[in-house]
């Protein structure tokens, strides 16, 4: 039986804590991140002017998206339940000289400390990995002031994502750690759009996002069925 302690699974926040120490090399087991972190911060600053506005990086990982957004003139909020790799966040902020409040907390605990807190909320390659999705987007929304911004990217469930983010990442290519991704957890558009209107969402935009592994290549395009980004706005 899978233990779940609020709404985050032990099991991934330990396989994650793994990489902690490499999270930074950009030729490491998080390569990919690298590599997609400057398609996603562009489509985040291309809706929203970053310069003073408040942000939270929900699940931020070692920081690399939340760096993004503090070197644009953000104040960043970064949280995650991992203890290893928030670490790793905080020491990095020593090599890159910016200012990054990293807390070790899970999405819902901001939520009740901060309701309405921030004109922005990232939530990158986390809903599918915890136990209960539809918490994680309730939380999200209550995390947004009128007006606010989520932006999410995760995997469809489509065979070629299991293909691709599998198959592909973690056996062939060896890119990931075996078990990084469960199929059964990826969500199709169609359901995350149904969760983000449940909780007062609404859909902006909805774009894919093309990666290729052998030319360290990323691009948003017409095509979500592999990797998809999105845009939701709680109303003013």
């Amino acid at each position: 039986m899978t233990l779940v302690l609020d709404n985050a699974d032990p099991a991934e926040i330990a396989r994650f804590g793994e990489l902690a120490a490499r999270w930074w090399d950009p030729d490491g087991e998080s390569r990919p991140l690298h590599d997609l972190n400057p398609v996603r911060f562009d489509y985040i600053a291309a809706h929203v002017d970053l310069r003073g506005a408040r942000v939270a990086d929900v699940g931020c990982g070692g920081g690399l998206l939340s760096e993004a957004l503090a070197r644009a003139g953000a104040e960043v909020v970064g949280i995650d339940r991992g203890e290893r790799v928030i670490e790793v966040a905080r020491l990095h902020l020593h090599e890159s000289g910016l200012k990054v409040d990293y807390r070790v907390q899970s999405s819902s605990e901001l939520a009740r400390a901060e309701p309405a807190g921030f004109d922005a909320v990232c939530c990158m390659e986390l809903v599918e990995h915890v136990p209960d999705p539809a918490a994680l987007v309730a939380d999200l929304a209550a995390l947004l002031r009128p007006g606010g911004w989520l932006f999410m990217s995760t995997l469809n469930r489509t065979p070629l994502a299991f293909g691709a983010a599998i198959l592909g990442a973690e056996y062939v290519l060896k890119l990931l750690p075996r078990g990084t991704h469960h199929y059964a957890r990826f969500l199709k558009p169609s359901e995350l759009a149904r969760l983000l209107r449940r909780y007062g969402l609404e859909l902006q935009d909805l774009s894919g996002l093309a990666y290729n592994p052998l030319t360290r290549k990323a691009a948003l395009s017409r095509n979500p069925a592999i990797n998809y980004l999105l845009g939701a706005r709680k109303p003013a």
